[in-house]
């Protein structure tokens, strides 16, 4: 959503098919599946803006470990969302509270991966972001591991790290950056950053990276003894509102994340981190969303089980 001369215009991107999944999937079998989920999570972030970070983030993880199945959805003491990388995870209540609303409507159709899928989307579009078809037809995984939640892209990363890590879910370079461009939205908790700001490297010292204005603030919100659960926004401009203010910040040394600061250490990355942020309104914004809709639509499709693969749960939390 763009705001030109007083205007609000909306920007919907509408994507072709991607794989065997299938753009109105449910077209036949439950009509009314994707209104019953943008209208959950609209109620949802009603209450709670914040929550679209949530599920957006959710759907990433979900997504990096054994595809985007549903598996980061499972309870249990060593299922997925108990990892050590999955600390902070929420908007589990928002996908019940869907599910059971479709449960309802037409059991036994529509798949926790697939709900995970559109509320993503809807997420941010609530966010003032773009809309864009899904693909759905996902099924659900019938495993999940903490274990194999230790591939997951990490805040300690360094720029080779993440690339890999990408690049092994079919992700290139420009993929990367602009999924990171959803810390456009959310916060995170000091405990992941403050390293950064008082023994970087065991050095007693900040990371140079950090600009010297921002960290000020930053040690200010989290104080070298405070308390490490606090949050604090990713982009300091705009947390609430999806935009390209969050590549400006990483640009100017104020970046939250010593992964997101990272992007600036390769050319590559550099490059795309560079041209979101040359301008905070206008065909640059919406360039930004525009490919952020497309690579949102390609990780969406990393490993999905479809047809006779998995299963559609009765309730997303546990197999059947």
């Amino acid at each position: 959503m763009e705001v030109i001369a007083g205007l609000v215009v909306i920007l919907t991107i509408v994507l072709p098919v991607t794989g065997q999944l299938k753009t109105g999937f449910y077209s036949s079998s439950c009509p009314k599946a994707e209104d019953i989920v943008r209208s959950t999570v609209e109620s949802h972030f009603n209450t709670d803006p914040t929550v679209a970070a949530g599920l957006l983030r959710l759907h990433f993880h979900d997504c990096f470990v054994q595809g985007c199945d549903g598996s980061v959805l499972i309870s249990g003491s060593s299922a997925e969302r108990t990892a050590p990388q999955n600390l902070g995870l929420r908007g589990f209540e928002v996908i019940d509270d869907a599910k059971s609303q479709l449960e309802a409507m037409c059991p036994g159709t529509i798949s926790c991966a697939d709900i995970l899928a559109l509320a993503a989307r809807d997420s941010v579009g609530l966010s003032g972001g773009p809309s864009w078809s899904v693909p759905t037809g996902r099924r659900d995984g019938r495993v999940s591991s903490s274990s194999q939640a230790s591939n997951l892209p990490s805040p300690l990363d360094s720029i080779a790290v993440q690339k890999q890590k990408f690049a092994a879910k079919g992700l290139d370079d420009h993929d990367l950056v602009t999924l990171v461009g959803a810390h456009t939205i959310g916060q995170t908790d000091c405990r992941f950053f403050r390293y950064r700001l008082y023994n970087f490297t065991r050095t007693g010292n900040a990371d140079p990276t950090i600009s010297q204005q921002f960290l000020t603030q930053l040690q200010a919100l989290c104080p070298k003894d405070g308390d490490g659960l606090k949050r604090v926004a990713l982009d300091r401009d705009s947390q609430t509102n999806f935009d390209v203010s969050f590549f400006k910040n990483v640009r100017d040394g104020n970046g939250v994340l010593e992964s997101d600061q990272r992007l600036l250490d390769d050319a590559s990355t550099r490059s795309f981190l560079q041209k979101y942020a040359g301008n905070i309104r206008g065909l640059l914004g919406l360039r930004f969303e525009f490919e952020f809709s497309k690579a949102m639509v390609k990780m969406s499709s990393i490993e999905v089980k479809i047809g006779s693969e998995g299963e559609i749960r009765r309730a997303c939390s546990k197999f059947n």
